[in-house]
């Protein structure tokens, strides 16, 4: 769902080459405006009859409990910040590649084309930008025994900017920054954009993470000139949340959470209660005490 995904697509299908298959993982915790580009390309797709699937990853094991279905929760559950906090990116390879993956391992078409031993032509949106040339370079390094991954964008020299004319030529809008609410690359603009939903879920995240943070103050790792190392600090400056509400939340909240997940780890395995549960209880609380 990002510019040069959308690109590509555009592109493609106006040539007649068309894919069999469009996927996208969501790790559950996008901007609103993306999901609502989403729903846009979703119709967009099926007008053209192009098949069109949404993955995410499914956690099979659970270190802590309760069970939890998306990156929030999982968060949450487990009392942690999203590897990038610390300068790693498997959280994207978990909850975005690894999905798509799964999923294509089980989709027909792939299965017939491996049997034969033939490869699954993939197409990945890496731009002629500087950025994307880095990935594209070591990407070119990986042999893979199952994809013939091929980069049109490349081929064709198109960077992020004609990638953005070429969507405006299709009378679409250009597509808004995809990245996770909470994550470290969000921009103080984009943090003022979210709502207080997502606002009070980053302060969670954050105040239930805190006693085991070493090496960062937050989710922005370290404080700047421009920003703090806290998402919380930022909101709290800015007046994004109340300040009561912030301090109820960072109190309160963890130490309730702990002790649903408590609760939930005395229950029968199958009889556990899914941190979504208590998520949603949170937010009807806040909610009602705002009112």
């Amino acid at each position: 769902m990002g510019v040069d995904s959308t690109a590509l697509l555009i592109e493609l299908h106006e040539r007649g080459e068309t894919p069999d298959l469009v996927l996208t993982a969501d790790t559950g915790a996008e901007k609103p405006e993306t999901y609502a580009y989403q729903d846009m390309m979703r119709r967009w797709m099926a007008e053209r009859s192009i098949r069109y699937e949404v993955v995410r990853y499914e956690a099979k094991r659970f270190k802590n409990w309760p069970p939890y279905r998306d990156l929030t929760e999982s968060l949450l559950t487990n009392g942690c910040l999203p590897s990038i906090a610390f300068g790693r990116s498997s959280c994207s390879l978990k909850y975005k590649a690894a999905p798509q993956e799964a999923f294509v391992k089980t989709w027909e078409p792939a299965r017939i084309a491996w049997a034969a031993g033939l490869k699954v032509t993939r197409y990945i949106g890496y731009d002629e930008g500087a950025r994307d040339g880095q990935r594209y370079a070591h990407a070119r390094t990986i042999e893979d025994p199952l994809f013939d991954n091929r980069y049109p964008l490349r081929d064709w020299g198109w960077d992020r900017e004609a990638c953005a004319a070429r969507i405006e030529r299709a009378g679409l809008p250009v597509p808004p920054k995809s990245s996770c609410v909470f994550c470290t690359a969000m921009k103080p603009d984009e943090v003022r954009a979210l709502p207080e939903r997502w606002l009070r879920t980053i302060v969670l995240i954050e105040a239930r993470a805190a006693p085991r943070l070493r090496t960062v103050e937050g989710l922005w790792r370290k404080s700047t000139k421009t920003k703090p190392g806290r998402m919380t600090d930022f909101i709290r400056a800015e007046g994004l949340l109340r300040e009561a509400e912030i301090d109820r939340i960072i109190d309160a909240a963890p130490a309730d959470l702990v002790r649903f997940q408590e609760r939930a780890a005395e229950q029968p395995e199958k009889e556990r209660p899914a941190m979504g549960e208590w998520l949603d209880r949170f937010h009807a609380r806040e909610d009602a005490n705002e009112d």
